[in-house]
C-alpha cells in the first residue's frame, strides 16, 4: 500500500478500534445485533460510538475466531463483501487469519465486480486484533477497508502521462540536436544550412506547441480553478476557430464552410471553447486530402448547443474510435509525425467539454470522413428553436461524403 493510503487507513483505525471496544466488547453480542439500534438502556457513549461507526466512510468489519461477522457497518455492506454473518471475499478471510496469528497486517485486496456490483474495486485493508484475555487469537479481528480504486487509477494515469511526455519531448529535442550538428558540419554550404534551419524551425514549433498544449491540459484537469462561466456567443467561438485554422486550410486548398443556427448562447469560457473548436478544425485539416471541404455548424437541441465539425478525411477505424480522446493516442503514428500532431488536441477538447458540463463524440467511417460533435449546455433563458431536431441521438444526414454529420450543414463554400 502506498504511504498516503496507509496513513489514511491508519488514521481512522484508532478511532474505529476505540468505537468497537466501547460498543461491542463490553458484553457478549449476538451476530445479528449489529443490525439493530442500541437499546434504550445502553450507555450514552455506546450509542454515540455506534452511530459514529455507522457514519464513517471506511468500511469496518468485526469477525470472531470462527470467521463469523459480528459487526459490519453500512459502508461494508454497501461494498457487498458481507452477506448475513459471512464474509464473502476469501482474501479478507485469509488476512483475518494472518492477523490472529501474527498481529496487525496491511494489504491491498482486489474486490471482484461480481461481489461489489459494477467494476472491480481495489481496497486498502488494515487488520488488527482486539485481544481478550490471555489468548490473543481468541479475540475478534477488526478489518478497516478504504476504497483506493480511484487513487490507483490516478497513479497509473500519472505514470503513463510522465512516460508519454518524456517520449514526446525526446523526438523534437533529439531532432533539434541532430540538425544543429548538421548545420555546424555544413557551415560552408549556405543552401544546406537554409534547409536544415527550416527543419529546425519546424521542430521548434512542434516543441512549442507540445509545451503549450501540456500547459492547457494541466489547467483543464484541475491545476487551476475553472474561470467563472459567462454567456458566450457560439457564432463568435466558431468565427475565432475558423480564423485560427484558415492559414493551414488554405495551404491544402481546403474550404471551411460555416452554417447552422445563428445567435446561440452558452455559458462558458470563451477562449476554452474557441480552443476546443480550433482543435477539432485543425484535426480535420490535418487528416483531410487537398481540395476538399470542412463544414462547421451549430444548432440547439435538448438544452444543449451542438457544434459539429465534418470532414472528407481518411476516417477512423472502428477499433480506434473509443480511444481518440485519450492523451497522446494517435490512430496513425507515421502520419502524425508528418503533420506534427502532439496527440493532445482531442484530449483538450474532451476536458473543455467536461468542464462545461457537456460532452464530445465522434462518428466516422474509413474513407468517408468524420464528424465530431461538441455539446455544451445552453445558457439559462436562451431561446431554443420551435422545430425539434431529428429524433434520437444519431448524427443527422451527411451532406459532404456520404455519412452523418450535423443537421443544417451548409451547402455552399466559404
Amino acid at each position: 500500500m502506498s504511504s498516503s493510503v496507509a496513513l489514511l487507513v491508519g488514521g481512522v483505525v484508532g478511532l474505529v478500534v476505540g468505537v468497537l471496544v466501547a460498543t461491542l466488547l463490553r458484553r457478549p453480542r449476538r451476530p445479528d445485533l449489529e443490525q439493530s439500534a442500541p437499546s434504550d438502556g445502553a450507555a450514552p457513549e455506546a450509542v454515540l460510538s455506534r452511530r459514529l461507526l455507522d457514519l464513517i466512510d471506511p468500511a469496518v468489519v468485526l469477525i470472531d475466531p470462527d470467521d463469523v461477522v459480528l459487526v459490519a457497518n453500512p459502508a461494508a455492506r454497501s461494498l457487498g463483501i458481507v452477506r448475513d454473518t459471512r464474509l464473502l471475499v476469501p482474501e479478507l478471510l485469509e488476512l483475518a487469519r494472518a492477523v490472529r496469528d501474527g498481529g496487525r497486517r496491511r494489504a491491498e485486496v482486489s474486490l471482484p465486480g461480481s461481489v461489489v456490483g459494477g467494476g472491480p474495486r481495489q481496497v486498502g485493508v488494515l487488520g488488527v486484533r482486539l485481544e481478550r484475555g490471555s489468548d490473543p487469537a481468541a479475540g475478534p479481528v477488526a478489518l478497516v477497508l478504504q476504497d483506493v480504486t480511484e487513487a490507483r487509477r490516478v497513479e497509473a494515469v500519472r505514470r503513463d502521462f510522465v512516460a508519454n511526455v518524456g517520449h514526446e519531448l525526446k523526438t523534437p529535442v533529439g531532432a533539434l540536436s541532430l540538425l544543429a550538428e548538421a548545420i555546424e558540419d555544413a557551415a560552408d554550404d549556405p543552401e544546406t544550412v537554409r534547409r536544415f534551419a527550416t527543419r529546425m524551425t519546424h521542430e521548434a514549433d512542434r516543441l512549442a506547441r507540445l509545451v503549450r498544449e501540456l500547459i492547457d491540459l494541466s489547467r483543464l484537469q484541475g491545476g487551476e480553478p475553472l474561470p467563472e462561466l459567462v454567456p458566450v456567443e457560439v457564432d463568435t467561438v466558431i468565427a475565432e476557430a475558423v480564423d485560427r485554422t484558415k492559414l493551414a486550410a488554405s495551404a491544402k486548398q481546403i474550404a471551411i464552410v460555416t452554417g447552422g443556427e445563428g445567435g446561440l448562447v452558452v455559458r462558458g469560457v470563451e477562449y476554452q471553447l474557441a480552443t476546443a473548436v480550433t482543435n477539432l478544425l485543425a484535426n480535420a485539416v490535418a487528416y483531410s486530402p487537398e481540395h476538399t471541404r470542412i463544414a462547421v455548424s451549430a444548432r440547439a437541441r435538448a438544452g444543449f448547443v451542438e457544434i459539429t465539425v465534418t470532414d472528407n478525411g481518411i476516417g477512423i477505424p472502428r477499433e480506434d474510435r473509443s480511444r481518440v480522446f485519450e492523451r497522446f493516442y494517435r490512430v496513425d503514428q507515421s502520419r502524425a509525425s508528418r503533420t506534427g500532431g502532439t496527440g493532445l488536441g482531442l484530449a483538450i477538447v474532451k476536458h473543455v467539454a467536461t468542464n462545461h458540463g457537456g460532452s464530445v463524440s465522434v462518428w466516422s467511417e474509413e474513407g468517408l470522413g468524420s464528424t465530431f460533435t461538441l455539446r455544451i449546455p445552453l445558457a439559462a433563458g436562451a431561446d431554443t428553436p420551435a422545430t425539434p431536431g431529428p429524433a434520437g441521438d444519431a448524427p443527422a444526414e451527411h451532406d459532404l461524403a456520404g455519412g452523418p454529420p450535423a443537421a443544417d450543414a451548409p451547402k455552399g463554400r466559404s
